[in-house]
């Protein structure tokens, strides 16, 4: 057997392995230096504290988007995806994924350059895929679980206890996500943090609705005074409702949802499995005919690729209904 394919082929499996293992430990329990630091520190002493972890290149890149518009984007992505990583972290692993996939598509379609180009490029939305998939996730179940911690509250307000007393017993009683941010509410206050920003910095990890109007009415009552209680248990009532509506359309809307990414994938998942299995007979799509300038190809892609665009759109905004 030729040893240099063999080398080709370790290699390329080396590649999938480490970016199993870096997605594997991404999504992993934190460190317990880690985990306590999470508990007692908002995200930027963390950050700061995690330098001395960084690699030369990730503390490059953290150096180069710190305090930019880009840097606090990809920040805000990944605390409400939950995911324990710094702005150069994530950029590194975009990096590491592009290659490693481009590597695997320009090995597999025969060295060929148009293989490794679309591998680079369906590699550098994976990890995006991935964190988007888990903000979608975690702000579901937050707001799901939304209207039992306001429940909890009201009768904790009732019960003799104060906004603070009550939020730390939502930390302790309900499960994760929203006892996790609760708890790094009170935390944040416990260090010195005054509620507002505390509050304001949860509504930055969970960009809810409902949150923002839970957290109007907190800082309003503390504002100008009223029975929390009686608000609350409005507003519990209201959310309660929208939750259980947003469900029944949910339920209503995947299948529409789902056919849109379908139809949308489905032309570039035969176009690529032609290409790998018989280049040749995709090739003649793209040779021009009578001396044109422009293969038809191209031009026919154009237009499939504005009318997939177009379709997807559409039937994602026919799925998208405000409660």
């Amino acid at each position: 057997m030729n040893p240099i394919l063999i080398l080709w082929v370790g290699g390329g499996l080396a590649v999938v392995l480490l970016l199993v293992g870096i997605i594997i430990s991404i999504s992993s329990e934190r460190s317990l230096v880690e985990e306590r630091l999470g508990q007692y520190v908002d995200s930027a002493t963390l950050e700061d504290q995690q330098k001395q972890k960084a690699t030369p290149l990730t503390d490059w890149l953290n150096r180069r988007v710190e305090g930019s518009s880009w840097g606090d984007k990809i920040s805000k992505k990944l605390a409400r995806a939950d995911i324990k990583m710094k702005p150069g972290e994530y950029i590194a692993l975009n990096i590491i994924s592009a290659v490693g996939v481009g590597f695997v598509l320009w090995f597999i379609g025969g060295q060929s350059v148009i293989s490794g180009l679309i591998g680079a490029v369906i590699g550098l939305f994976l990890p995006r895929m991935y964190v988007n998939r888990q903000q979608s996730k975690r702000l579901v179940r937050f707001n799901d679980q939304l209207a039992d911690m306001l429940n909890l509250m009201v009768n904790g307000l009732r019960a003799g206890y104060s906004t603070s007393q009550a939020m730390e017993a939502v930390s302790r009683e309900l499960p994760p996500p929203i006892s996790d941010e609760f708890r790094r509410v009170v935390q944040e206050m416990q260090l010195g943090v005054p509620m507002e920003r505390a509050l304001d910095n949860l509504l930055r990890r969970i960009p809810s609705d409902d949150l923002d109007l839970v957290i109007t009415a907190i800082n309003v009552q503390r504002e100008v005074g009223g029975n929390l209680a009686e608000i609350l248990d409005t507003i519990s009532h209201t959310i309660r409702e929208r939750v259980r509506i947003k469900g029944e359309i949910r339920v209503l809307t995947t299948q529409v949802m789902y056919s849109g990414k379908f139809l949308a994938v489905l032309p570039l998942f035969v176009m690529g499995v032609l290409y790998l299995l018989n280049r040749e007979y995709m090739m003649e799509f793209f040779k021009p005919e009578n001396n044109a300038t422009i293969p038809c190809g191209y031009i026919s892609l154009a237009i499939s690729a504005i009318l997939i665009a177009i379709g997807y759109f559409v039937m994602t905004k026919i799925a998208e209904i405000e409660v």
